[in-house]
């Protein structure tokens, strides 16, 4: 097999043998050979219907044709210039037209680079220093969101390398639980500059805001002077046209952007109103900077994909998850067993568990091992999803209903093989 021993090679020269921890899987993940639509092609010459998507940016697919021409004819003018270019401006427009809490917008990398900036901007906005955040939300990889659960205290970090003084203004709550913020609100919250939230947990698994939570959590941050701060690396451009604050009907003050709004290239963006966004360097003293911000390719790619994002393809990809949603219920009522599925629009996952998942806790309930042999049975069939019972599956527009019904199937027989 090419892929085992390129897996060989690779762990002589990275890490793990990978760039980022979740790639790997045992006994060695297969390597990548390109993907076209919704199937991922593997150097063994496997073809596989692709959920993980590279975890959520290929809302469109693999290589969509209009993107990759688009960014074809930019490759041609340039790939970097280190001046502004005017696709910079069309793609702020055209997220400000679509996202409701967006009247600035400022480019940069990735969704981590977005988180970072976006803290760091709420801290000089309040003049107050402690955050919030919620247990096994991932925020990205940068020192003070990266922090081990804990219940509304400073947490210890979650990595070594990471000074314990560095996160000892990170405070941690638990998600869907409005009577664990308001006692830690009621004790430090006017010591509090921002609550960082994902809308829909979709790095563990995919947990979504019970009915009138986000509304909590707005209501409660506009009472205290606290930012809100949406972080929509997932579900921006993902759920609806304007992200999870247009389809929960909630408007934070700030939100990070990130995976689709680059179109399937590296891209991190942050978004707000004028008069917290006007603090940022060089309107304002915040700095935040970087050679690659506002990339030309990346954001050829970003614009070209949301010209094709519309309400119309929205609505289809609704469609397509719920049927997917309401077949994998069907089949796990069928067999008599008590997993959960859950998910939003075009997302999805399976816990295995029969607890109901409403936060980080109960996701850890999950039988980890169980959805491994899950993974690897739907592998062998021919269904990608992320390797990982704390990483959210997605649907593309490249995928037709067939494809839903295919993988439903197969679904079929990869549980009752783990039943029996």
């Amino acid at each position: 097999m090419k892929s085992k021993e390129l897996f060989e090679r690779a762990q002589r020269v990275l890490p793990g043998g990978v760039s980022s921890p979740v790639r790997r899987f045992e006994p060695y993940p297969f390597f990548a050979a390109g993907g076209k639509g919704c199937i991922l092609e593997s150097v063994d010459g496997k073809s596989y219907m692709d959920y993980c998507l590279a975890y959520g940016p290929l809302i469109l697919g693999h290589a969509h044709p209009l993107v990759v021409e688009a960014v074809e004819r930019q490759i041609e003018r340039g790939t970097t210039y280190g001046v502004p270019s005017e696709g910079e401006i069309e793609l702020a427009e055209t997220i400000i037209d679509r996202v409701p809490c967006a009247e600035m917008v400022r480019f940069m990398n990735s969704g981590t680079e977005a988180t970072m900036a976006a803290v760091r901007l709420a801290r000089a906005y309040t003049g107050r220093e402690k955050i919030v955040k919620f247990e096994g939300s991932y925020h990205g990889a940068h020192d003070y969101v990266l922090v081990k659960p804990g219940s509304g205290a400073a947490a210890a970090p979650d990595s070594p390398g990471i000074p314990e003084d560095t996160v000892k203004n990170t405070l941690t709550t638990v998600f869907n639980d409005e009577e664990a913020m308001v006692e830690l609100i009621d004790g430090m919250g006017d010591e509090i500059a921002c609550i960082l939230v994902e809308p829909v947990m979709g790095n563990i698994g995919c947990i979504e805001p019970e009915n009138g939570y986000l509304n909590f959590l707005r209501d409660v941050t506009r009472e205290n002077d606290i930012l809100l701060i949406f972080d929509e690396v997932i579900t921006g451009f993902r759920l609806a046209a304007g992200g999870a604050q247009e389809y929960y009907r909630v408007k934070p003050d700030l939100v990070t952007l990130g995976k689709i709004v680059g179109g399937g290239f590296p891209m991190g963006a942050l978004a707000g109103p004028r008069e917290i966004m006007e603090n940022i360097a060089p309107a304002g003293s915040v700095y935040q900077a970087g050679t690659f911000n506002g990339n030309p390719v990346s954001v050829t790619a970003g614009l070209e994909t949301l010209k094709i994002l519309d309400d119309k393809m929205y609505s289809r990809l609704e469609r397509m998850g719920s049927h997917l949603r309401a077949g994998l219920r069907e089949l796990i009522s069928d067999m008599d067993l008590e997993y959960q599925v859950a998910g939003p629009a075009s997302m999805f996952q399976i816990y295995f568990t029969e607890d109901e998942v409403r936060n980080y806790a109960d996701a850890k309930k999950s039988d980890t091992e169980l959805f491994m042999k899950y993974f690897h049975g739907l592998l062998e069939s021919g269904v990608f999803i992320p390797p990982s019972q704390f990483e959210c599956c997605f649907i593309s527009a490249a995928h037709e209903m067939d494809h839903i019904n295919s993988t439903l199937e197969t679904a079929e027989d990869v549980l009752s093989h783990l039943k029996n």
